[in-house]
């Protein structure tokens, strides 16, 4: 159970980095105005935050996959991965200040994503109950 603990850890954490990242990299001047952002750190504290917050994430995303790659077959590990695709999809939508749409041929992708790693991981299931 600690690897799928760690898998699905790994999902979140690299979920929540890319909701911070965007979020964060959105409030902050065009990247051509970098040298300026000093003059105004202040002004700037939540979305660098924000940004440091979702490196931090990745960085414990990685620890959580190395867990999780000790105990899980990769085949069974790595699409548990492209889980964190529909989570930002469906994340991005809901959540304040991300202003993502919902489109019924994006979240069909998302849908055949999480059939697939259902139908992955039930067929190993089943081909190792046998």
């Amino acid at each position: 159970m600690r690897r799928y603990l760690a898998a699905g850890s790994s999902v979140l954490l690299v979920s929540f980095a890319q909701l911070a990242m965007k979020w964060g990299m959105t409030q902050l001047p065009d990247p051509r105005q970098w040298l300026q952002l000093w003059q105004d750190i202040g002004l700037y504290t939540a979305p660098l935050s924000a940004v440091a917050a979702g490196i931090i994430a990745y960085a414990v995303s990685m620890g959580c996959w190395m867990v999780a790659l000790h105990s899980l077959p990769l085949s069974r590990a790595y699409p548990m991965l492209s889980l964190s695709y529909g989570l930002v999809y469906l994340l991005a939508g809901t959540l304040p200040g991300f202003d993502e749409e919902y489109s019924i041929i994006r979240s069909l992708g998302v849908a055949l994503i999480a059939g697939g790693v259902i139908l992955i991981n039930w067929r190993m299931r089943a081909a190792t109950s046998n």
